[in-house]
């Protein structure tokens, strides 16, 4: 019998990249523009040689996107991509199964397509402004050291100890 015990994907909280304790064991969201990627792309036929045409349009419209700039950097993505590709052509027929839906939906996470799969690749999407404007840049900064280390009772007010008795 496998799968016994041992960590899984996803199981437990995600470290989150605002919090105080991710900054301190520094893990950072990588900032993906939201203008999206404007460089070269690779061919759809290296990965899908019998591609459709349709499966051509999603392919280029995808390589557009915030994500694409990270996948043009892990060239090991770009089958999983192709792939995503593949499936969400095949589940946008009317006739799709359930399968067929879910392996579109694992794969959109897998490269970061859904709001979990960004969480899960540690990407955040952001105005352009914001990964290159130095005064942007500075004021996140400000706000990150400011709110690091202290506690809140949600309110904004600076938590406190009080003495015995009293709480």
């Amino acid at each position: 019998m496998a799968g016994h015990g041992g960590a899984r994907n996803r199981s437990g909280p995600t470290p989150s990249p605002t919090s105080a304790r991710s900054d301190a064991r520094d893990v950072r969201a990588k900032k993906l523009t939201v203008g999206g990627y404007a460089g070269d792309f690779p061919p759809l036929s290296n990965f899908l040689p019998d591609g459709t045409e349709r499966e051509g349009v999603v392919w280029a419209s995808l390589w557009r996107t915030p994500q694409a700039g990270q996948w043009i950097k892990e060239a090991w993505r770009h089958r999983a991509v192709a792939m995503y590709v593949r499936w969400l052509v095949r589940a946008e027929d009317p006739e799709a199964t359930a399968a067929t839906i879910t392996a579109a939906q694992r794969l959109a996470d897998q490269i970061g397509m859904t709001p979990a799969g960004l969480r899960e690749n540690g990407w955040l999407i952001v105005d352009d402004d914001a990964t290159t404007n130095p005064e942007q840049q500075q004021k996140q900064e400000a706000v990150r050291q400011s709110h690091g280390a202290a506690r809140t009772n949600g309110g904004g007010r600076r938590m406190r100890a009080v003495p015995d008795g009293e709480g």
